[in-house]
């Protein structure tokens, strides 16, 4: 686990922190398939004040549930597009701190560099963590894409023009942005599909063939869809 920076941070300095964070992720291909895959997600309680986040490990390809672990921390970062990170990421790494045994990646519920800035909460946390993350999102943040067809394991490719970017083009071109920032993936057949991207030390093809190898018969992948049922049993007690 690394701690890169602080979390009091005004609004300005968020934004140039993750312009300068984005350079760092890395799209390297995985060196071997991971056999013990973490899923997290968060919610916040009622009143807003507060954050909870559960992390699932889970032994591949059986999907044996090893170990779990939650956090509940204050909301101090207020909503801003763009910046959910800062409001979220702190109690995810306060649950992962728990864990007793390192996974060999994670899947965040969450965009990794398909945002703006290319850094969402899976970018973000797969820095901190310096291990393989996948962000698995239920929704588009940015980019256009074509409906995949209907049929599990198809995708489309999520495409960012810089011209619609709210970062100029020198900046993406400094950090290495490309216009493929993510993947549109049909987890399960005549379903919603999923926005898959790259949080760190992966590329975009792992990404999308992790997160289909851990789709069973729901629409999520088995980490997070445990991780969100966790933290849904918790958020009535927070």
């Amino acid at each position: 686990m690394r701690n890169l920076h602080e979390w009091n941070l005004s609004y300005a300095e968020a934004r140039q922190l993750q312009a300068e964070l984005a350079g760092q992720v890395q799209f390297t291909p995985l060196r071997r398939r991971p056999e013990v895959v973490a899923g997290l997600d968060c919610a916040f309680s009622k009143d807003g004040k507060r954050i909870l986040a559960a992390v699932v490990v889970l032994q591949l390809p059986g999907f044996e549930v090893l170990e779990t672990a939650e956090a509940v921390r204050k909301v101090t970062f207020p909503y801003i597009p763009g910046l959910l990170s800062f409001r979220e990421a702190p109690a995810c790494i306060a649950a992962v701190e728990k864990l007793r045994k390192q996974p060999d990646l994670f899947i965040v519920d969450g965009q990794g560099v398909a945002h703006p800035r290319r850094l969402g909460l899976a970018a973000h946390l797969g820095l901190f963590f310096d291990k393989p993350t996948i962000g698995c999102a239920k929704s588009r943040l940015i980019g256009t894409y074509e409906e995949p067809p209907l049929e599990k394991g198809s995708y489309t490719l999520l495409i960012d023009d810089f011209r619609f970017s709210i970062f100029d083009l020198q900046s993406a071109i400094d950090n290495r942005q490309s216009a493929i920032i993510g993947a549109v993936v049909r987890t399960r057949t005549n379903v919603k599909p999923l926005f898959v991207s790259v949080g760190n030390k992966c590329t975009l093809a792992d990404a999308i063939e992790i997160t289909l190898a851990c789709t069973t018969m729901y629409r999520l992948p088995e980490p997070t869809r445990l991780a969100h049922q966790l933290v849904s049993r918790l958020k009535p007690e927070a």
